[in-house]
């Protein structure tokens, strides 16, 4: 059984992916100018994070939705708590 991602999430994940798509362009575009490497890096570095941040927005989407159906008698954490809660492990 997959993690249902609900569909606020899943356009918060497609803004994010969509910024990260924008600026891995900017790399390579860096790449292709012959810019400094430690510009280069320091952009891809932001890439990589807004990567980890989309996923890590669907895995606390998914936590959130199957937490919720598993235990009715409490109440559920919130996206934004577990996305922390997740974070705070990488």
């Amino acid at each position: 059984m997959g993690m249902a991602v609900d569909e606020d999430a899943a356009q918060s994940v497609l803004n994010r992916l969509r910024r990260a798509q924008g600026q891995l362009s900017g790399v390579i575009a860096m790449i292709e100018a012959g810019r400094d490497c430690k510009d280069v890096v320091t952009q891809l570095a932001a890439v990589s994070r807004a990567l980890d941040r989309a996923g890590f927005k669907i895995v606390a989407s998914g936590m959130r939705q199957c937490m919720a159906a598993a235990d009715d008698t409490a109440p559920p954490m919130t996206e934004a708590e577990l996305e922390k809660l997740f974070l705070a492990l990488a």
